[in-house]
């Protein structure tokens, strides 16, 4: 009988040991880690799709979001505790966007006004609502950085010292900038064709000299002309995001451009 117990004593050790050689243990969770400081774009939407196709863009800065999926941006303050995303009421532009573009705004109210939770799992993060769940890659991954110079840049928002500028006539005119390796600049404002240089200094500065042919366009046209050009008129800071260029001038003005 001592045989037997000793023997039943030395397996049930040994299997105590398996267990533990066979166990692996895995990394633990980062609980910490939240969407702040980046911007996601949506890659699947399962439920009630974005009108137009979206995407849907989220930024998280300094504890606001900014929101776009596919016609107006909004923007506010913004809640992430206990794993739900909470908005304040969210202030937007207002520009007409046609077909099903159009509806894109009262879609993205509807989910974010409905608190989603949110989990974040490395660069991904995912939304889910009532009846929509949105997958969001970090546009970093999405979207790498776009070089700043022998990329085409199409403008898309105009920056005043008071406000940032979406409209029809911006849309319609779609100023354009490519700046070539050997600082030459060639574009059009909207209206006239533009040429100069860019100069491409550290700090991420850029200083331009361009001039622009002498054609007369609609008045809507000529105001985005002169916007473009009081951004263009010296020393910028350039800031490329993805595939996005922000550009601002010393003197208040700029613009935001996406690459084409």
């Amino acid at each position: 009988m001592r045989i037997i117990v000793r023997r039943l004593a030395a397996l049930a050790i040994l299997g105590t040991a398996a267990a533990g050689c066979g166990s692996t243990e895995k990394d633990p969770v980062d609980n910490t880690a939240t969407p702040m400081g980046h911007t996601y774009i949506s890659t699947e939407v399962v439920g009630d799709t974005i009108p137009g196709g979206g995407p849907m863009t989220l930024t998280f800065t300094d504890g606001r979001i900014s929101a776009n999926s596919g016609c107006n941006s909004a923007g506010g303050t913004v809640d992430l505790s206990n794993h739900v995303l909470r908005t304040s009421s969210l202030a937007g532009t207002l520009m007409a966007c046609p077909g099903e573009r159009g509806r894109a705004d009262a879609w993205q109210h509807d989910f974010l006004d409905s608190e989603p939770t949110w989990r974040l799992d490395g660069d991904r993060l995912t939304l889910t609502g009532r009846s929509v769940t949105v997958h969001l890659t970090d546009k970093k991954i999405v979207s790498p950085d776009k070089p700043l110079t022998g990329t085409a840049w199409v403008v898309t928002t105009m920056l005043t010292p008071d406000a940032q500028i979406r409209s029809t006539a911006l849309d319609e005119a779609s100023p354009t900038l490519t700046i070539g390796e050997g600082g030459t600049v060639n574009g059009t404002t909207g209206c006239n064709r533009m040429t100069g240089t860019a100069g491409v200094g550290p700090g991420e500065t850029v200083t331009f000299a361009v001039a622009t042919t002498e054609m007369m366009c609609p008045p809507e046209v000529m105001e985005v002309e002169q916007n473009v050009l009081r951004a263009l008129d010296g020393k910028t800071t350039a800031t490329v995001d993805a595939d996005t260029l922000t550009l601002r001038n010393d003197n208040g003005y700029g613009l935001i451009l996406r690459a084409r």
